[in-house]
């Protein structure tokens, strides 16, 4: 049979053509915009404008229904729990003013901060933050105005935990039916609180186990939390700092300030401010008790319940810590305490007795290298009578000298400045803080267009994750023993990393 050649008619060869084109359009919008977990998913990367100051800053602010936030505030005292919360939430949640009777504080920006109040004071600043958009298509990031600390302070303790849950739940439920919830399944969320991080992981619904269960909601995994103290074992939530008593203004309340702190007299070696932890028998905060007592250069602010009206005034608290080269930071109810910055805050050199009351924790804020503004001793030196006077006493006081200017120059980073005016030169907590969350949104997003799912990082690992993202893969290796949930390494290719930079260090 003679061969024959087979012509397509000419609509065929339309169709054919116009197919592979869309084709060819779909791998490339593809190729741009990601692949992620088992389906394709459209991530809208917003569009970064190199001329626009804003560009790749702007922040998206939910408005939430108020019962979720100002609500909250406005009706503290239709709520017992939290009617003794509502003078400390006036002026933003700075709290009420202090007068500097004593001369200890400064004139301008000082008030009786409630440690608990981050999330309303980084609510007011978000709201006056110059790259704010309504546009979610540039947004880098999305902030949800969840007071999730004060909704759980209102029915902490008493309350079943259907009760405590329900405003969780329901801000969940709100956030997941919108638009911009689903770009990213929630991946460039966050949100601030102000307790915690055990506050509200917890692990059974009996009603006596304590707080809600807001970071274990499948969801809100997606999220990232920005908390006043953080799991070491967890891979969403970060530490900020504790709001301090001091908001200044602007940078020439700072500066003052900070040259003030190199010119006072410290005549005493080290202090505590603190109660002894009688009930547990981990606790360290006896034997530091009996050190300060039993030495001429200790000084102690004892906060046991006869006393504590002392520790709870900012007056008594800075002075003494003003006076001391040394400021003792064993853990507190939990594994940090605001203390660590209030001693910041006066010039005062920070002694940690274990590595997550703070070097794990606020790793955003802090330098790489602890040994350049803090003092470790770990707990098993303390109950192995280790000397606390004699440890100090063998440092230089040159490297003592240098050791107080790196504190001393660390202030800006702990303090949140007052939203009603801006520093100009200086960044503050709630400057870093932000920074630091726009720049882990952008890599997520990266890493959803780039096809990377992030599928081998372990939960358990995530204070070494956080060490690792600074580049501070000596303290991963120095703090593994006090993890001891974190034997095993965590994954041949993590290890690899911190292999490689131990051989080039």
């Amino acid at each position: 049979m003679d061969k024959k050649t087979y012509v397509f008619p000419q609509s065929h060869i339309c169709v054919i053509g116009l197919f592979c084109a869309f084709l060819s359009l779909c791998l490339l919008y593809f190729n741009n915009n990601g692949v992620f977990i088992d389906k394709v998913i459209y991530i809208n990367s917003p569009q970064i404008n190199k001329s626009d100051p804003c560009g790749g800053r702007y922040v998206y602010v939910y408005d939430l229904p108020p019962r979720f936030n100002v609500d909250m505030v406005t009706e503290c005292k239709r709520n017992q729990k939290t009617s003794a919360m509502c003078t400390s939430t006036m002026n933003g949640g700075f709290g009420p003013p202090l007068n500097n009777t004593e001369g200890v504080l400064s004139d301008h920006g000082w008030y009786a901060t409630d440690h608990f109040n981050v999330e309303i004071i980084f609510y007011n600043r978000m709201k006056r933050y110059e790259c704010l958009t309504n546009d979610s298509s540039i947004a880098a990031a999305f902030f949800v105005p969840f007071f999730v600390g004060f909704d759980l302070a209102r029915y902490i303790g008493d309350y079943n935990v259907s009760v405590r849950d329900a405003g969780s739940i329901e801000v969940v439920n709100w956030l997941i039916t919108r638009t911009e919830w689903k770009n990213m399944n929630g991946k460039d969320h966050f949100l601030v609180g102000g307790r915690p991080t055990w506050d509200l992981r917890r692990k059974t619904d009996e009603n006596s186990d304590w707080g809600n269960k807001f970071l274990s909601l499948p969801a809100a995994k997606n999220m990232s939390f920005l908390l006043v103290e953080s799991s070491p074992y967890g891979l969403n939530d970060f530490a900020i700092p504790y709001p301090t008593y001091f908001h200044p203004s602007k940078d020439s309340e700072v500066f003052e300030w900070q040259e003030r702190m190199r010119k006072t007299e410290r005549k005493w070696l080290f202090s505590f401010a603190g109660a002894p932890r009688p009930g547990d028998p981990n606790s360290i905060r006896c034997l530091l008790i009996s050190q300060c007592n039993n030495s001429r250069v200790g000084k102690l602010l004892e906060c046991a319940v006869a006393d504590e009206r002392k520790c709870r005034s900012p007056s008594n608290v800075m002075k003494m810590f003003q006076s001391s080269v040394f400021c003792l930071q064993p853990e507190g109810d939990s594994a940090t305490r605001r203390s660590s910055f209030d001693s910041i805050l006066a010039g005062c050199i920070p002694v940690f007795f274990h590595p997550g009351s703070f070097y794990t924790q606020y790793t955003w804020h802090l330098p790489k290298n602890y040994t350049t503004y803090s003092v470790f001793i770990s707990n098993d030196d303390i109950r192995k009578n280790v000397s606390i006077e004699e440890r100090l006493s063998r440092i230089d006081p040159k490297t003592t000298e240098m050791m107080r200017e790196k504190v001393i120059s660390l202030i800006p980073r702990m303090i949140y400045a007052d939203p009603d005016s801006r520093l100009e030169t200086l960044e503050d907590a709630f400057d870093v803080s932000l920074k630091a969350i726009i720049r882990r949104v952008t890599k997520l997003r990266q890493d959803m267009i780039d096809g990377r799912t992030n599928d081998d990082l372990v939960e358990i690992y995530g204070w070494k994750y956080a060490l690792m993202e600074q580049g501070d893969y000596a303290a991963v290796r120095e703090w593994e023993p006090y993890f001891p949930k974190l034997k095993q390494p965590i994954s041949g290719s993590a290890e690899s990393v911190i292999n490689k930079q131990e051989e080039q260090t």
